[in-house]
């Protein structure tokens, strides 16, 4: 289960060297925001160098925008190498566009990011577009500059749009776009409580310092852990729905979503 993705840019491979280092889930590779014109080629190169073996945690690559110059010579030089765990698709906006990567990298774990007022309209199309396609999420910082959302809760229905989709679509819940001030931390466990109310799972971070603060954010509290655990004790005693003496009812529902508790509280003791 992931939690914490760290972006990475392409053309410092100390930098991803590092970030392999820092205790992420999952480290995002950037080939597309974080690396300017002049070097997206020495990216690549290097990104392939490092995927030619598989590097200690999973490594996703945000490759360019399909329609940019770069794109399809990115899908082209990764998409096969041993030690890719996924490509990342920014600025999708039509489910063509995933059936188009998925038939030329033959299986490889694709991940739609949603970064226009078009692609949040077509998340459900874009979710169930091809069954390579595991994971949503919103491009935040573009989607925010074409609707001119100025507050930050300005961009809630879009995300739930996202949240719904990409369950309605049979994938996990999305994980939050990143926090870009590296500074407020305090600020950033405010926004992850926000987005784990509205369904999300984990955030990417683009820096090492923000990890412990989604961990925190998106593992249960003791008190969590313990009612999930009364609600799993009671349903193996009384199978089917019920009520507990303070009055809770459980049904299936209530039964899944204690067993999502009890998983990351078991992420949480094996730290």
């Amino acid at each position: 289960m992931i939690l914490t993705w760290l972006y990475a840019p392409g053309d410092r491979p100390e930098v991803v060297a590092k970030a392999l280092g820092c205790g992420a889930d999952a480290v995002i590779v950037d080939l597309e925001d974080a690396v300017p014109a002049s070097r997206k080629e020495y990216a690549r190169a290097a990104t392939a160098d490092l995927l030619a073996d598989r590097p200690p945690v999973p490594v996703h690559v945000r490759v360019n925008a399909l329609d940019s110059p770069w794109g399809g010579a990115d899908i082209g030089a990764l998409g096969g190498l041993h030690g890719l765990a996924g490509l990342r698709l920014p600025k999708i906006n039509n489910p063509l566009q995933i059936t188009a990567v998925a038939d030329r990298t033959g299986g490889v774990s694709l991940h739609a990011l949603l970064e226009s007022a078009v692609g949040v309209e077509r998340a459900y199309e874009i979710a169930r577009a091809h069954p390579a396609l595991r994971g949503l999420s919103l491009g935040e910082a573009d989607l925010r500059a074409d609707l001119a959302v100025s507050a930050e809760t300005g961009l809630d229905w879009c995300r739930s749009r996202v949240v719904v989709a990409a369950r309605a679509a049979g994938l996990t819940p999305p994980a939050q776009s990143v926090f870009p001030d590296i500074r407020d931390l305090e600020a950033l466990a405010v926004s992850c409580a926000r987005g784990r109310s509205l369904g999300f799972l984990g955030r990417a971070a683009i820096h090492p310092r923000q990890l412990p603060v989604i961990e925190r954010a998106y593992l249960p509290a003791p008190e969590e852990v313990s009612a999930a655990t009364e609600v799993l004790s009671a349903a193996r005693a009384t199978p089917g729905a019920l009520a507990l003496p303070d009055g809770r009812f459980v049904d299936p529902a209530v039964v899944a979503a204690a067993h999502r508790t009890l998983a990351l509280a078991a992420r949480m003791a094996a730290r």
